[in-house]
């Protein structure tokens, strides 16, 4: 073992002395003692420079990765040194970082599979605490934060995630996404969904980033908006496609939940029951007898079915390629749902309009811009949330999504265990 920690994890200017079993014989574990080289000189923690030894700690000990099922730990005396710059301190101890109680090699192998698993299985199959594991991936995405390289962004979806209970401001989280057609990750996240937390985002990117970007996609939430009018107004500004679709949606079944209550207990009725989710899907994915159902609908003139028309009909704005014929039909089904005195439908119509010059900026970026990607990132971070089954504090929340989707360099390390 000595041999094979000798080819893995050398480690200038010390020697590993022995290694050996102890422990009772159902629970073994494997001591790993280490000892400064003779001819080495022990550096300052902080500025790594050489320095004169001072005196020597008690001993202490680093967990490492388990063989076979065995705990393996480091057992070392560290020494003091005395540097002319920061005084008396701990010497560069290579195969730890700060106070923690384990190995690099160990932070690596615990944060590599709490990627696969949950904190808590993580800790429970390698014989750990959630603590260990926490503060493990803490340390790589720290590390990676400061290693990654922001360079080649151009196009960034930004959006609001709502993250525990509540609608308070503090239950949501605004995220900063790169969605690039090469590269799509998490660039930033923050707590709250106010200006201050995106001018927040925008800063930590950095000038460069931000006077670099092409294209920026949101939804239209208004905060979002004025600080990208202001700080990012170089940029084509792209409104997604998801949310206008959802805001559609979202006025069908307002006009069918009024509806129904009204004609409760009418005969017309019966053409609104479990109606719900056929309505708010696209008409051209409805088949067989839901189709049929739809089609029902539709002929009973209830005003349900016309909400559904318009709301089928806008559809056919998507599949323009010339700004100047889509702000043509954008015209034409605003008018007529003004006209359909749905207020709901009104309501929708009203927002189009007010956003207008950013809804056709949609078709000045197709073919260079996924707004997709923004949704597909959020659908990753829900997974996340449920795979551990929520977080109690913000921290750990943030630790977990960079983790996950901010694609971050990792520490270089001699084992690949998964």
């Amino acid at each position: 073992m000595k041999t094979l920690l000798n080819l893995t994890q050398p480690f200038r200017g010390f020697v590993y002395r022995c290694v050996r079993v102890v422990g009772p014989e159902g629970a073994p574990r494997v001591e790993v003692r280490v000892e400064p080289h003779a001819q080495g000189c022990p550096g300052c923690s902080r500025c790594l420079l050489p320095c004169p030894g001072y005196d020597t700690l008690p001993e202490r000990s680093w967990s490492h990765v388990p063989l076979w099922g065995i705990a393996v730990d480091y057992i070392y005396r560290p020494r003091r040194v005395e540097c002319p710059v920061h005084g008396v301190v701990v010497e560069h101890i290579p195969w730890t970082e700060g106070k923690r109680p384990f190995t690099k090699a160990m932070m690596g192998f615990l944060a590599r599979w709490a990627r696969r698993l949950s904190w808590r299985e993580t800790a429970r199959v390698f014989g750990t605490s959630w603590e260990a594991v926490y503060r493990s991936v803490e340390w790589y995405v720290e590390w990676g934060l400061a290693n990654r390289i922001l360079e080649g962004v151009k196009a960034i979806g930004i959006d609001e995630i709502h993250w525990s209970p509540g609608k308070r401001g503090a239950n949501f989280l605004t995220v900063i996404y790169q969605i690039d057609a090469g590269c799509r990750r998490l660039l930033w996240v923050g707590p709250k969904r106010t200006q201050a937390s995106l001018r927040r985002g925008l800063k930590a990117l950095g000038p460069e980033v931000v006077s670099g970007l092409s294209f920026v996609c949101t939804d239209m939430w208004k905060p979002f908006l004025q600080v990208i009018a202001k700080q990012v107004g170089q940029a084509l500004h792209v409104l997604d496609r998801f949310h206008i679709v959802m805001h559609q949606n979202k006025a069908v079944d307002e006009v069918r939940r009024a509806e129904s209550a009204r004609l409760r207990g009418a005969t017309s009725g019966q053409y609104l029951k479990k109606m719900r989710w056929k309505l708010l899907r696209r008409g051209s994915r409805v088949r067989g007898r839901a189709r049929g159902q739809l089609q029902a609908l539709v002929a009973s003139k209830l005003s349900t079915g016309r909400a559904w028309i318009l709301k089928e009909a806008f559809q056919h704005f998507w599949e323009y390629t010339s700004p100047v014929w889509a702000k043509a039909f954008l015209h034409s089904w605003c008018t007529r749902a003004m006209r359909s005195q749905l207020e709901p439908m009104k309501k929708v119509a009203r927002m189009l309009r007010r956003h207008e010059p950013l809804l056709l900026n949609w078709f000045r970026a197709k073919g260079e811009l996924s707004s997709g990607a923004v949704e597909g990132l959020n659908n990753k971070i829900r997974v996340v949330t449920r795979r551990s089954y929520g977080f109690r504090t913000y921290r750990a929340m943030e630790v977990a999504l960079y983790h996950n989707l901010g694609h971050l360099p990792e520490p270089e390390c001699a084992h690949e265990f998964c």
